[in-house]
């Protein structure tokens, strides 16, 4: 018997549809082995070797696979081709005593029947470089997690960790927080024209922009009565070029932007469509092609666009650190077009196939304008610009998203401008803009930044997030609403110039990774005293020393020795310092009643204090406040609650903030407010609704009907008879509002009560 082990049921699936009934195709389920949880893990005094157990919820899969693999002439270990998928395999080898003769190892980057049988006539022993590469990045991130985060439990407060990844992404996101901070916007007013050339209309945006209102208005009074003339006509022929086939990191940054899917959400998919074998393996930093691919590519091409648009490209790998030698992630039947699934897996699938069938496509061809125009009273240009596509190209099927897009009007193409021509202008406006500062990160764009700076690897990238912002709460991803500055516009039409007041939002940002309190002091700490681990260089340098044990050119115990030792003088040194890293802000004093204001953070998160006559008082921040911005007046606000709102039925309706959030306390009932629901402005009327549909829940079962010994009760599940203390189902098709007593107890009369309370089930044998 041959036996094939890989790690999922669903790739096992279909694997066993290509190999048919000489081969049995099963799953490991992942990792069958791991570093202990409870314990360090490692031996120090023996080279740092791990110390492997099997999961309890993984000792029954072990046995299961022990028993066939004794029973089986060959074993195919066929996990994964990347280096996880390396020590997957060599787990199974030594856990289910395999020997060298009765074992293979397989690897293929795509699930096809051509891609399996393949790989089964060009077996391996399992590579121990990639092997021993995994293993010195698991002990290395458990010897950091183990040993600082005990540092932060004693420093600022327990239950916090640390991470060689995951702290130095945090630090990214921290860091960019602090730069929008210390921004300071400026205002400025951007003129722009409405020029006419003949018939035709076309919009001019002045090179120099104001920083006053009253030098904008000056322009304006200067442009009253002026001529204009082009002053010269600048026309180019470029060309666009298709972006590479996807990675892992470029799938999830642009999944990310054109399909809202987060990092995680954009894995999972592409783990499914990898399994169902429609796409090649999903974990990748090449962007090569294989032949078979260019020219299936070229065909579709050539079929439905036309030899014009076909043209062959071959991209190489540009990332720091690109570790693996496969493919890029593409269809694996690139006629393929539209598959079966989920929305989402089609949706994922359909970015796929057009990022890469594009990838072979001409380049588009495009024309662009740049017209200056000056006027006779001022010394300042306009500028005019135009964008014509002489040649779609790989237009006509996809273009590249970027971050951060910015909503603009569409260019249109100018009138025929030659140098020397009068333009008249129609309107002149002044509008006032602000400076913005830097943009926060999203998932995707951090996903780029960590790549840049050669920082984790592909299969890091969704876990290092997820733990950032649901395992740890170290950032949330939200929108912030920026702040607003009244302003005023100016408009120039014939010699007139209106004035317009407007508010303009600086800052107003959706969906970014915002970092908590909790997340900033963290930070902070780290920085100040292991500024090694949270060094962005330091962190890409021990990726490239994974590199080189993926190679054999460094031996990973002494990768591990030369970091751990001056990182475990710089633990032993924090923790023999007994001071707390205190994080605290002085924010001032109240004129209305002269109490004083502090903002601090505390075992239970970020707080303000309030004290007058040496008593002191205690809020919670609200989300999205952090000590490190909070005002005064922000902080006074928090001591607004409680907060009675009103009275229903003669009883007041009183806001409070608990330890779990805002909620409302009618009478003996405690209320949670619903998530987004602002305690200070929320009305009667919404308290109100809140409350009847909360006792509406309470106490579904209220009388329709009431005949005495026989009820019809409106229940959570629909209506229903109930009568001497029992239950009875209502025929389907019946109105029960239209029933009598007669028809009520006929019913009962024919049918069984129903069992009451709650449900068992009894497990099948």
């Amino acid at each position: 018997m041959n036996l094939v082990i890989v790690e999922s049921p669903h790739k096992a699936e279909t694997i066993q549809k290509f190999l048919g009934s000489d081969y049995k195709v099963v799953s490991s389920k992942g990792h069958i082995r791991d570093l202990q949880e409870k314990e360090l893990g490692v031996d120090l005094n023996n080279g740092f070797t791990p110390e492997y157990v099997i999961p309890a919820d993984k000792k029954k899969t072990v046995a299961e696979l022990k028993g066939l693999a004794a029973k089986a002439d060959t074993v195919w270990l066929a996990s994964d081709e990347d280096r996880e998928g390396e020590a997957i395999s060599w787990h199974l080898y030594e856990t289910l005593g395999l020997t060298p003769e009765k074992t293979r190892r397989i690897t293929f980057h795509e699930i096809t029947k051509d891609a399996i049988l393949e790989a089964i006539k060009n077996p391996r022993s399992v590579d121990m470089d990639l092997v021993n590469a995994q293993q010195a990045r698991r002990v290395l991130d458990r010897l950091v997690g183990y040993e600082l985060s005990p540092v932060l439990w004693r420093k600022i407060r327990r239950g916090l960790s640390a991470g060689r990844v995951q702290s130095v992404a945090l630090r990214l996101v921290v860091d960019r927080e602090k730069e929008i901070m210390a921004f300071k916007p400026q205002a400025y007013w951007k003129v722009e024209a409405d020029f006419a050339a003949g018939r035709s209309k076309a919009k001019g945006t002045l090179e120099t922009r104001f920083d006053s209102k009253e030098a904008a208005r000056r322009f304006l009074e200067d442009s009253i009565g002026a001529s204009y003339t082009v002053e010269g006509v600048d026309k180019k022929e470029g060309s666009r070029f298709p972006a590479p086939p996807f990675t892992t990191s470029t799938l999830q940054q642009e999944a990310g932007r054109k399909l809202r899917f987060s990092v995680s959400q954009t894995m999972r998919l592409a783990q499914s469509l990898y399994e169902r074998g429609l796409i090649t393996y999903m974990r990748t930093d090449s962007t090569n092609l294989s032949g078979l691919a260019l020219g299936t590519a070229k065909k579709f091409i050539l079929d439905n666009f036309g030899e014009e648009y076909h043209h062959a490209r071959q991209y190489k790998t540009k990332s720091k650190g690109a570790q693996e030698a496969h493919e890029a992630i593409r269809p694996t039947f690139i006629d393929n077009t539209t598959i079966q699934g989920t929305p989402q897996e089609q949706k994922l699938y359909n970015l796929i196939w057009k990022r890469t069938v594009a990838s072979q496509m001409a380049e588009a061809r495009v024309l662009t304008t740049n017209v200056r125009v000056g006027l006779d009273t001022r010394s300042e240009k306009y500028a005019l610009q135009s964008a014509e596509i002489l040649f779609d190209g790989f237009l006509k099927l996809y273009m590249e998203g970027t971050d951060d897009e910015q909503t603009e009007d569409g260019v249109s193409i100018l009138p025929p401008m030659h140098e020397g021509d009068s333009l008249s202008v129609k309107k002149v406006s002044a509008v006032c803009r602000f400076s913005q500062p830097p943009y926060r990160y999203s998932e995707p764009s951090l996903v780029k930044k960590l790549e840049e700076l050669g920082i984790g690897r592909p299969s890091t990238y969704a876990p290092t997030i997820s733990t950032l912002t649901t395992g740890r709460g170290y950032i949330v991803k939200g929108d912030k609403p920026g702040e607003a500055y009244q302003v005023t516009d100016l408009t120039l039409v014939g010699s007139e110039i209106s004035e317009k007041e407007k508010t303009e939002t600086v800052g107003a940002e959706k969906g970014k990774l915002l970092p908590s309190e909790i997340g900033m002091a963290v930070t902070d700490y780290l920085v100040g005293n292991f500024s090694d681990i949270l060094d962005y260089g330091f962190t890409a340098g021990v990726e490239s020393d994974f590199d080189k044990i993926a190679e054999g050119k460094l031996d990973w115990h002494k990768c591990i020795g030369d970091f751990y030792a001056p990182f475990h003088t710089e633990v032993s040194t924090a923790l023999s310092d007994k001071s707390f890293h205190k994080v605290e802000r002085e924010l001032g004093t109240d004129p209305q009643d002269g109490s004083t204001y502090s903002a601090k953070l505390g075992q239970y998160g970020p707080y303000v204090q309030r004290e007058k006559d040496g008593v002191k008082a205690f809020a919670s921040l609200a989300a999205g406040q952090l000590i490190e911005t909070i005002t005064l007046e922000e902080a006074v606000k928090l001591f607004a609650l409680p907060r009675t709102v009103g009275q229903k039925d003669g009883v007041d309706i009183v806001v409070l903030k608990g330890k779990f959030g805002p909620y409302l306390k009618y009478g003996d009932k405690n209320l949670s407010l619903p998530r987004g629901t602002d305690p200070m402005t929320v009305s009667l009327e919404s308290c109100i609704a809140l409350i009847d549909e909360k006792s509406k829940e309470a106490d579904p079962a209220k009388p329709l009907l009431d005949f005495g010994e026989v009820a019809v009760i409106s229940g959570r599940y629909g209506p229903y008879l109930k009568a001497d203390g029992k239950n009875y189902r209502l025929p389907k098709g019946i109105d029960a509002a239209t029933l009598t007593k007669e028809q009520c107890l006929e019913i009962i009369a024919g049918s069984e009560p129903t069992n009451g309370g709650r449900k068992s089930f009894r497990k099948k044998k």
